[in-house]
């Protein structure tokens, strides 16, 4: 998909922005108008992807911070120190920060569930309400929330009951979200991305990334610009008309 400027003037924050799809998404916006906060629990990573945004368009600003969106005080500072540079809230934002803590369900440590519904589910949860919270107090005739959920919390994956059900939640979380929110003019939708090549997918055994390859119709691992691109999509008034949807983006992995 060609890039296009319609998010000139908007003002995003992705979390998850300093790798992978997070990372994809803040070029994305950028390179379509957005001025674009790039939040990680990583700063350092933040100002690298800041640091290779574009900045073509008229008043484009994007600015680096760090957030832990387990934590409810990290996002409050995170939504303070964004309206202290820009003097308003954003109205796009993109949740992609996440973890994952593979193991067999009989084998796993419950700190381990627990951290990784700690950082998909309630941060997920956390970033969705601080922000939408700042978009209705601002009066924002639209805006736009975009959760990055997973496949797999559709389908369930061996080794990944965490992330599975942290995933699975994002989606209700979202459908719900939208219920509640698009009385005040803000869509929320999720992106389900399947094998996805990024630091996280970096972990798998090639043995059973090849069996999974063999899974997916088209054939390959998908690429973080792909699923930035279906973001850039809800994020912008083409998609004015959809709100609590999921949008698989996974090259038919478990179609049918």
């Amino acid at each position: 998909m060609a890039a296009s400027s319609r998010l000139v003037s908007k003002l995003a924050v992705v979390t998850g922005g300093g790798s992978g799809i997070g990372r994809a998404v803040c070029q994305r916006f950028a390179s379509e108008g957005a001025s674009v906060v790039v939040a990680d629990i990583d700063e350092g990573s933040a100002s690298r992807t800041v640091a290779a945004l574009p900045r073509g368009h008229r008043a484009q600003e994007h600015m680096a911070a760090a957030v832990d969106v387990s934590s409810r005080h990290s996002v409050d500072r995170l939504l303070t120190s964004i309206q202290h540079q820009y003097f308003q809230p954003p109205s796009l934002c993109v949740s992609a920060a996440g973890i994952t803590q593979d193991e067999f369900l009989l084998k796993m440590d419950e700190e381990d569930f627990d951290r990784v519904i700690e950082v998909n589910l309630k941060g997920t949860f956390l970033v969705t309400q601080v922000f939408s919270r700042a978009m209705v107090s601002s009066g924002f005739p639209k805006g736009s929330i975009i959760t990055i959920g997973s496949i797999v919390g559709k389908m369930g994956n061996i080794g990944q009951v965490n992330y599975s059900a942290s995933k699975a939640g994002v989606v209700g979380l979202t459908r719900t979200a939208a219920k509640e929110l698009s009385k005040f003019g803000i869509r929320c939708n999720c992106v389900l991305p399947g094998f996805i090549a990024t630091p996280m997918t970096d972990k798998i055994p090639e043995k059973v990334l090849s069996k999974v390859l063999s899974l997916v119709p088209m054939g390959r691992i998908g690429e973080p610009a792909e699923v930035a691109d279906v973001c850039a999509f809800l994020a912008s008034d083409e998609s004015r008309y959809i709100t609590g949807v999921s949008i698989e983006v996974t090259g038919g992995l478990f179609t049918g």
